[in-house]
């Protein structure tokens, strides 16, 4: 029954001595069905490439793992001792840190943001030189203490580094100071920047990496960091040392990986792509309304074509498959071609990148695209579905013991 009513479906949609308005109204039908199924293949995969550009942005500015007090800011880098830290398996290279708020002075502008002292291998850890934009990573130049600056710091101080003037830095002195003495409220060290990095507004607006034997010394904190950063091995996965880590630091220090460290981002994240997915789901099925039409104008056309059928022996199941099928095909037809043609774009995009962001940016000059398996997936029973229930409803409706008794009975 099932190839008996695939049979006469196609022969509806697809036999030469068939053609009339019917037809074209299916033809549009299907196009119709094509530019939504299209255009949820290329957003999604637009959406998918600046997820992964982000991603690629935070792991050149958060490490793999960052370890953290569970209370207060500070901890002694002695309870954490780094020969502790790189027995745990998966363990590569780590770095200490520490962040505090401070004021920045650079001839007559000030600009509060915040300050990163870091120590030597902080940077195999986390690939600062990747983000560089201006002169380079470089923290200390023999008994100079240098700064690697953010660019929105950089502009709102008007830092060059091809100028030589150095940049204040001042923190509020801990322990008693004089009154009468209004700068005594502060300390202040100066250093040359280096550098200047791009990531983000909200990275490079703020940040200001400096050596941490400097961070430690004007916040008149020896031997203290704020928190832990963990290079993972290759082959290692970030969560199974995670859990190694936990045991050996014990509950007084928090660990995340960097996933956690941006959870309500990626969160986010998720939460505008499932929109993205609904707009066009929206979409599809008001466009998928042509569909119901075609259907009901193709029924009413054979409407003697299946009493014959009916007189013949056929039953209305038979009946509402053959029309059920013939929406089916419309709706597979539109679809198939919507994908090729939202993969053949997507795909040209991503290698070519031929459509061009506006403007100039350090990042890229053209629309990030990524197209995954997954998301062809969801495409695909999204549109099964939807062209199941949409024929189903409309054949039932139409078609009724009534619709299609022979008309000899009916007298």
């Amino acid at each position: 029954m099932h190839r008996l009513s695939l049979f006469f479906a196609r022969r509806y949609l697809f036999s030469r001595k068939s053609h009339s308005v019917i037809n074209i109204v299916s033809g549009v039908s299907a196009f119709a069905i094509s530019i939504p199924v299209a255009a949820m293949v290329i957003l999604l995969s637009v959406f998918n490439g600046f997820e992964n550009l982000i991603q690629h942005l935070y792991s050149t500015f958060d490490p793999d793992v960052i370890i953290t007090p569970v209370q207060g800011k500070t901890f002694a880098a002695d309870s954490l001792p780094a020969s502790r830290l790189r027995a745990v398996e998966g363990v590569d290279q780590i770095a200490y840190a520490l962040e505090e708020n401070a004021l920045f002075e650079y001839r007559d502008r000030q600009y509060i943001g915040l300050m990163k002292g870091v120590d030597s291998l902080y940077g195999e850890v986390v690939p600062m030189d990747s983000i560089v934009t201006q002169g380079q990573y470089r923290l200390r130049f023999g008994d100079f203490q240098e700064a690697l600056i953010g660019q929105g710091v950089a502009y709102a101080l008007g830092i060059r580094t091809s100028l030589n003037d150095p940049v204040t830095l001042y923190v509020p002195r801990r322990g008693s100071f004089s009154p009468l003495l209004p700068m005594s409220i502060y300390r202040r060290e100066s250093v040359y920047p280096s550098g200047i990095f791009t990531l983000d507004a909200e990275a490079d607006g703020q940040y200001v990496f400096v050596s941490l034997e400097l961070a430690q010394r004007v916040l008149d904190l020896p031997g203290q960091v704020s928190s832990v950063a963990i290079k993972v091995r290759p082959n290692a996965s970030p969560e199974a040392v995670q859990t190694a880590l936990k045991a050996a630091v014990g509950p007084t220090f928090d660990v995340r990986t960097r996933y956690q460290q941006n959870a309500s981002f990626y969160r986010i994240m998720m939460y505008e792509k499932w929109g993205i997915y609904f707009i066009i789901l929206l979409v599809l099925v008001i466009a998928s309304f042509s569909l119901i039409g075609s259907l009901v104008m193709l029924i009413i056309e054979k409407r003697k074509d299946t009493r014959t059928l009916v007189t013949m022996g056929a039953s209305l199941g038979l009946v509402r498959r053959i029309f059920r099928n013939e929406g089916l095909l419309i709706y597979g037809l539109g679809s198939i071609v919507g994908l090729l043609l939202g993969l053949i774009f997507a795909l040209l995009q991503q290698h070519f990148g031929w459509i061009r962001m506006g403007g100039s940016t350090f990042l890229v000059d053209a629309y990030p695209v990524e197209v995954r398996l997954s998301d062809l997936g969801w495409i695909v029973i999204t549109v099964g579905v939807l062209s199941w229930l949409i024929a189903t409803l409309t054949v039932r409706a139409m078609i009724t013991p009534e619709t299609i008794r022979p008309e000899s009975h009916e007298d």
